[in-house]
């Protein structure tokens, strides 16, 4: 088997050991902004809908409730049902604007499991592209976008308005 080297990966590790639970939480905090500050393209009544800042594709967004909860087990089910409802809008809404081929859903759950922001459950919607080059984040640390987020944010909530 071929192995890939990542150094830069280390860096983020670090970063998330740094981490705790009582820090700062980015998904507690975004609800205070505007939408288009915060890039949230959808709030439901116990969940919202956002823009990754940092994609892996384009239209890489997050689904999220707005209470403070790790684990799936931990939401209500008001909170699970709003996830659905805005995972399942904001893959029409995604199929519109930008016709992937397909998408990855993930949820990182705890440092172990490589979660950016600890304790707080967000589910990662990544459109993908037959030939898409999601290589490029391993081999030459660069994404590739076509359009910046602001323009890929405007175009999904008229989809989302309509």
């Amino acid at each position: 088997m071929d192995v890939l080297w990542a150094g830069w990966r280390s860096t983020y590790m670090g970063e998330v050991q740094a981490g705790t639970d009582t820090d700062a939480c980015l998904f507690c905090e975004l609800p205070s902004a505007s939408d288009e500050d915060a890039y949230i393209l959808e709030r439901g009544e116990t969940a919202f809908s956002v823009l990754n800042l940092y994609p892996y594709t384009s239209g890489h967004l997050m689904i999220t409730p707005f209470r403070h909860a790790g684990m799936p087990g931990e939401l209500t089910s008001d909170e699970q049902s709003d996830v659905w409802r805005l995972l399942t809008r904001s893959q029409a809404a995604l199929a519109d604007v930008l016709g992937p081929h397909g998408y990855n859903l993930g949820a990182n759950l705890g440092r172990a499991g490589g979660a950016g922001v600890l304790g707080h459950f967000h589910l990662h919607v990544v459109p993908r592209w037959s030939g898409d080059a999601n290589f490029m984040t391993a081999t030459a640390n660069a994404r590739i976008l076509p359009e910046p987020l602001i323009e890929t944010w405007q175009k999904l909530r008229v989809a989302l308005d309509a």
